[in-house]
């Protein structure tokens, strides 16, 4: 779900070439899951190799993360470990979703409705941990290195670029900034011409980059009132927020409280909708478990072991594999792009 922010933060476009020799890291369940939602057929089923087996996110893993490497992007990718507990009610939530739409489309299958199946296909899709486990093969093989966060991804992201051994977090969820992510970026993996989400047509969606600085001087916030302004909004900890509460309330009552986070809470009638403590929330923020110790490198990439993966695992088109590869081999060869060698 992430933190419902988007009104009130500015975004400023960035191109690739800005991005060129910068280590960023990637919001590893948020990508995948994104890849799986939107890379399907005509009538909304993911994509399979001939066993039967989900590629969707394989797709969209090797075209993105080869692209970001022509780029010059030092890409490291996070993944989730052990959820807080307060994540179980939003987790919830999404199971519910899920099986609704579940529904609607075995409905929509019987009747021949292909527009409907591909509506509600999208909103069945679950990251397993056998997606996991495949996305983790095809990011070794590129050299790629992989990061398992303790909890929350997005946090151990946050931290690291806050050590500067990163230059910002990649997610389209604005959950980083109050983990204290010093530079967000959004819309990279999505960049280029897309179907409009409502209505005919399409919308050409370019990357943008946020900082945390920016955000906070324009709304008038330390980082803990930002935490706070996201909680009454509501947060995957918090799910829903304080009913009838805006991003735009929210920041009014923020700013008026003038710290009295308690009264505030306590004003807004924090207890009739959630049954715990609002500084649980908050601790969650502050203090998300971390690795404080965490190191990565790039390995070369295993041409030939990717080509069988590709290939022989995940039946895609040889051309296409062909194509991708050569194209990184050849910037290689001319090394006229400044850190490809780390790749290799």
């Amino acid at each position: 779900m992430g933190v419902a922010l988007k009104d009130l933060i500015t975004e400023n476009e960035i191109s690739l070439n800005e991005l060129n020799s910068k280590v960023l890291f990637f919001d590893g369940f948020n990508l995948l899951y994104q890849f799986l939602t939107t890379i399907r057929g005509v009538d909304g089923s993911p994509l399979t190799n001939s066993k039967g087996e989900v590629t969707s996110h394989l797709v969209g893993l090797f075209s993105r993360m080869t692209s970001f490497m022509e780029a010059g992007i030092k890409p490291v990718m996070i993944f989730d470990g052990k959820a807080p507990k307060l994540k179980e009610q939003e987790r919830e939530r999404r199971r519910s979703i899920k099986a609704d739409a579940q529904a609607k489309y075995t409905i929509a299958l019987e009747e021949g409705d292909s527009a409907s199946m591909k509506k509600y296909a999208s909103r069945t899709t679950r990251l397993e941990s056998k997606h996991l486990d495949m996305a983790r093969e095809l990011l070794g093989l590129l050299g790629i290195p992989v990061i398992e966060a303790p909890s929350e991804g997005e946090a151990q992201a946050a931290d690291l670029v806050s050590k500067g051994l990163g230059y910002a977090v990649v997610s389209q969820d604005f959950d980083s900034l109050l983990f204290g992510s010093i530079l967000l970026i959004r819309n990279l993996s999505l960049a280029g011409r897309r179907k409009r989400v409502h209505g005919s047509g399409t919308v050409v969606v370019k990357p943008a980059i946020i900082k945390l600085e920016d955000v906070l001087n324009e709304l008038g916030l330390d980082l803990d009132g930002l935490v706070v302004l996201g909680m009454l909004v509501g947060t995957d900890f918090n799910v829903g927020g304080i009913k009838g509460i805006g991003p735009k309330k929210a920041l009014k009552l923020v700013r008026e409280c003038e710290g009295n986070y308690s009264q505030m809470f306590e004003d807004v009638k924090w207890s009739e909708f959630f049954s715990f403590s609002w500084e649980e929330v908050f601790d969650i923020f502050k203090n998300m478990p971390v690795k404080q110790d965490c190191s990565f490198e790039w390995t070369p990439l295993k041409e030939e072991d990717l080509r069988v993966f590709l290939l022989e695992r995940c039946d895609f088109s040889e051309e296409r594999v062909d194509r991708s590869i050569g194209k990184l081999l050849k910037l290689k060869k001319k090394g006229n792009q400044k850190g490809l060698g780390d790749f290799f």
